[in-house]
């Protein structure tokens, strides 16, 4: 499945503040907002925790996750292999329209799901990560948000 908006590249890293200081200069404009996530999420496995402090770099219409984990009960940032760098590459992101029916055709595809957001509500966010690292060496994540948070999170 590639489908939706493709706007964010995401990476895993050890320290945030030193990853964030690697776009300055590179087309970071503004200083960041660091984002601590505590949330369960659903995977095969049952509900897991994952922790994380996060932040988001718009640069153009391609937006930068930075992710330094803390709690990574679902092993989905651990398995991130080092390339040698301060930052390692992780997945890439579109944002889907109609998730209902995205979700309805996701069971059907042949990527298996990484982990899901628990407990979503109708008017809440939206996401799940797919393993799509045997055919492209990454997640791919799909999110759906209401149009006002939409606008929120560009203006980061």
């Amino acid at each position: 499945m590639l489908e939706g908006l493709h706007y964010q590249n995401a990476y895993v890293c050890d320290d945030l503040e030193a990853a964030i200081d690697l776009f300055r200069g590179r087309g970071l404009t503004k200083d960041p907002m660091i984002i601590p996530v505590d949330q369960e999420v659903m995977t095969p496995q049952g509900l897991k925790r994952q922790k994380s402090r996060i932040c988001f770099i718009w640069i153009g219409d391609l937006q930068y996750e930075l992710i330094e984990n803390e709690v990574d009960e679902v092993g989905l940032y651990a398995n991130c292999l080092s390339n040698g760098g301060p930052l390692r590459f992780h997945h890439i992101c579109f944002r889907i329209d109609d998730w209902a029916d995205f979700r309805a055709r996701v069971d059907s595809q042949k990527f298996p799901i990484a982990m899901e957001r628990a407990g979503a509500g109708e008017n809440d966010l939206k996401f799940l990560y797919l393993d799509a690292r045997k055919v492209f060496g990454h997640y791919l994540e799909y999110t759906w948000m209401p149009e006002p948070m939409w606008q929120h999170i560009k203006g980061m």
